[in-house]
């Protein structure tokens, strides 16, 4: 397998906080969709990018096709996925970079980075494009172990997994869901945080 895929591996509990902020920041997301706040090419720039750092070969596969269908060109997606930002619209430069930046610190960026996100776009728009981060953020993690798992039965082992932690990715999904339902619930009632920022200097 190629050396750009599978960079990155997700803990169980990685997994769970993964799943966890992003049900907090759908409804943000699901708003700006609607209104067109932001347009379908914009949130696969955003799926490419994280998919760049996190380096899941299910997603990248995934969100090349429909980044095709929605007009990109192959120039395009092949220099998001390379790690170039050569060819992203000015507008959407900072919210592409705070993508990456989310993604290389595991869901935890700085706060000053998320302030100029904020500052750029406003409030709104800003939850919208964390919460599209943290869609991807579900399906590289959950992908990585996926993917991982069907290579495995193609004979293709990747070296630092181990069988265990690719079934128990993969099936710890299930009983997660209901678990993460009523933890957010319980988080939107007694106003916890959206976000949790990296407190290193």
């Amino acid at each position: 397998m190629s050396d750009k895929y599978n960079k990155r591996m997700y803990t169980i509990g990685e997994f769970y906080k993964i799943l966890y902020y992003a049900l907090r920041n759908m409804k943000y997301l699901r708003r700006a969709k609607k209104s067109k706040d932001m347009d379908n090419k914009f949130f696969e720039r955003i799926m490419l990018a994280v998919t760049e750092v996190n380096g899941c070969e299910i997603c990248s596969y995934k969100h090349t096709e429909v980044a095709l269908k929605e007009g990109m060109s192959q120039e395009e997606i092949n220099s998001i996925l390379s790690g170039s930002m050569d060819n992203i619209p000015t507008n959407e430069s900072i919210a592409i970079f705070f993508a990456q930046h989310y993604a290389e610190n595991k869901g935890k960026p700085s706060q000053e980075a998320w302030l100029r996100v904020v500052d750029t776009y406003g409030e709104s728009k800003a939850l919208a494009i964390l919460g599209a981060i943290r869609v991807i953020m579900i399906g590289n993690s959950y992908g990585i172990a996926v993917g991982a798992l069907f290579n495995r039965l193609k004979g293709k082992r990747v070296k630092k997994n181990n069988l265990g932690y690719e079934l128990g990715m993969t099936f710890v999904i299930i009983p997660f869901i209901p678990i993460v339902i009523v933890h957010s619930i319980m988080s939107k009632i007694t106003k916890k945080p959206l976000i949790e920022f990296n407190k290193q200097k």
